[in-house]
């Protein structure tokens, strides 16, 4: 039997239309545009208000992405035969944010469920996808990535408010006999709770006015030590993949990082010695989006893509979880361009 490889033949992609700038951000919080600008590297950030989203919450933004993913591709919706999504933000504890989806779009064979791996959940959730289709069991799924950040950021707090923005973008992935798509996953998981966390509303510490009041209900962080463990875990991450195939940065057309702060995306750059050109950013524009970062990177250098580029993408997320995956591209994304 000829071997399986999952490759990727399509990318969607879904950003809010309210935009938040930095000066508008200076009189929510204590902070300034240099400021922002100097340790985190964010300009501007996408924010899903009430008024857009009409009852909906990461799903709107899903649905969105898919919508513009088959438009895109053309396939026949009976032909999706699975729908991952990875998101710390589902829009309830259950039904998932994936059968939201589904029954969104009308996908009548499509089986669905949410990943949560905070903002590694894309890259965790593309290697369950490919698994799925390597094996044989599944020829044509969808994995999506995004996260509304802004429904779990606190903006009294002027160290994490600016880093966050929503957004979702998705993956059609589908099985090939050639020799493309995604070759080989290297995963690891951490325990640290501390640095990075939500304290209550699980079930742990359940809501209460206590944890309300308390204001439990944000994403809390240690900007350094999370930074320290970031640069160094997707560094290692991207060399040791590298070292598995052999790949010089010569051979890496694209890094695909995590955009958690431009200065840990120019640090892991710098170690592994890749040339700023060849990594993916975006996070000026788009901020922090959690799972959403990696595909939505994707979406916006879709066009510069070409056939047979290697691709590296890499993340690290609360947990700690982190990684990194290498992917041979499959083809030219010059017909998309934006």
């Amino acid at each position: 039997m000829e071997k399986i490889n999952a490759v990727i033949t399509g990318v969607g992609g879904y950003v809010p239309k309210y935009i938040l700038d930095n000066d508008e951000m200076s009189r929510i919080v204590d902070t300034t545009d240099e400021w922002i600008m100097e340790r985190i590297g964010v300009k501007t950030r996408h924010i899903l208000r009430d008024e857009e989203r009409q009852g909906a919450g990461t799903s709107y933004l899903m649905t969105k992405a898919v919508e513009e993913l088959m438009a895109k591709t053309q396939v026949d919706p009976d032909t999706i035969e699975a729908v991952i999504c990875a998101t710390t933000t589902p829009d309830y504890h259950f039904p998932s944010t994936a059968s939201l989806v589904i029954g969104n779009l009308g996908f009548k064979h499509a089986f669905g469920f949410d990943m949560e791996a905070a903002c590694a959940g894309f890259l965790y959730a593309m290697e369950v996808g490919a698994s799925m289709i390597t094996s044989g069991r599944r020829k044509r799924i969808i994995v999506c990535g995004g996260d509304f950040m802004s429904s779990m950021t606190n903006y009294m707090d002027r160290t994490t408010c600016p880093i966050f923005g929503d957004g979702a973008a998705c993956v059609m992935m589908e099985a090939t006999t050639e020799d493309y798509g995604l070759i080989e996953s290297f995963l690891r998981t951490d325990s640290h709770f501390e640095p990075l966390h939500m304290a209550a509303g699980g079930s742990a510490k359940m809501p209460s006015h206590e944890t309300v009041d308390a204001r439990e209900h944000f994403v809390y962080q240690e900007g350094r030590t999370v930074f320290k463990y970031a640069v160094t875990d997707m560094s290692d991450a991207v060399e040791e993949i590298a070292k598995r195939h052999n790949l010089t940065k010569d051979d890496i057309a694209w890094i695909i990082p995590h955009q958690a702060n431009v200065r840990i995306e120019t640090a892991v750059a710098r170690r592994i010695g890749v040339p700023a050109e060849k990594v993916m950013i975006n996070i000026d524009h788009m901020a922090n989006t959690s799972g959403g970062t990696l595909p939505l990177c994707l979406w916006e250098y879709e066009p510069k893509l070409k056939r047979g580029d290697n691709l590296i993408f890499t993340a690290f997320g609360a947990g700690f979880t982190w990684g990194a995956s290498y992917m041979k591209w499959a083809y030219d994304g010059s017909k998309y361009s934006k």
